[in-house]
């Protein structure tokens, strides 16, 4: 079986929409990347850091989805990462409310010995330096390494950035940050420059207007499935991302075709997480209701057409 290696944080997150709002509950990128990704039944592990203060029965729900928790730091006497955000009546904007670095401030990730030859690997949202220093542990090359950034680290770690994106195969970001990368407005421009940083593919998630797929001159979209509530969009982008890699590890296949494919699969399990607050809907996912929708998915994008 092929082995998924994910880094990212394992937070708390306090999460206000115009739906209501929550106390301090599970959250953070390598969390939402590796629920999403366990729904296509892979082995999976995680390096990150958590305080004293994570209970001990939010590991035990990762390990029961045959997700490796090892390389998750325990540092007893300090306290987990926490985000809170309010989002507007929209839900396309947020305002962040606090932003507590606690562990993460000094993060020096150790990626596991029986991780250390790891088919895949997903680099989550966090310094570049962290991620990078993950790449260095890792000596053989992994089949494929996908990234996740965002404008944060492009305005203040622009070298380390792009040190790390020339070491990469896929880059998943939004349309502004695509813009802001390249410096193009264009979004098939702004892909071209990003492959020309070392990505061979370049996924620009749209959020609910779908998600674009390029690789040279091949373009593939992906539309987002017109749902009657969105709750809560904390985690839909890395849920996404652990959708597109947890098909491509199930199916070790890295072919443009297939990769089509696992940004359905992506946008698919996407569309589930929005429908609850934080992880609760991906923790409580059947098979059949992702079967169910992927149909809907294929339905909303197939037709015929005469061409004359």
């Amino acid at each position: 079986m092929s082995k998924l290696l994910i880094i990212g944080t394992v937070a708390f997150d306090a999460i206000e929409t115009p739906f209501g709002k929550t106390d301090k509950i599970l959250g953070g990128s390598a969390t939402y990347i590796s629920l999403s990704a366990s729904q296509f039944g892979i082995y999976s592990g995680i390096v990150s850091v958590v305080g004293g203060d994570f209970p001990k029965k939010y590991l035990e729900k990762l390990n029961s989805r045959n997700i490796n928790t090892d390389g998750i730091k325990i540092i007893e006497d300090e306290k987990t990462f926490f985000w809170s955000g309010k989002y507007h009546n929209d839900l396309n904007s947020r305002d962040t409310l606090i932003t507590d670095l606690n562990v993460l401030a000094n993060f020096k990730p150790v990626v596991p010995k029986n991780f250390t030859d790891t088919d895949y690997l997903i680099l989550g949202n966090l310094h570049p330096a962290v991620q990078m220093a993950v790449i260095k542990q890792i000596p053989v090359r992994p089949k494929l390494v996908v990234l996740d950034t965002m404008n944060f680290w492009m305005n203040n770690t622009w070298n380390e950035l792009m040190e790390v994106i020339a070491k990469i195969d896929v880059i998943t970001i939004n349309d502004e940050e695509a813009r802001q990368l390249s410096g193009e407005y264009s979004l098939v421009k702004a892909a071209q420059k990003i492959q020309e940083m070392g990505p061979k593919y370049v996924v620009i998630k749209k959020g609910e207007h779908g998600a674009l797929l390029f690789n040279g001159e091949n373009v593939f979209f992906a539309p987002a499935l017109p749902l009657e509530e969105v709750f809560d969009p904390t985690g839909a982008g890395d849920t996404f991302a652990g959708g597109f890699i947890g098909h491509i590890t199930k199916t070790g296949d890295i072919s443009f075709e297939n990769m089509k494919r696992a940004v359905i699969a992506g946008s698919n399990l996407a569309s589930f997480c929005v429908e609850k607050f934080g992880t609760e809907r991906m923790e409580n996912l059947t098979h059949q209701e992702i079967q169910k929708r992927l149909l809907q998915f294929k339905q909303l994008t197939q037709f015929e057409i005469e061409l004359g």
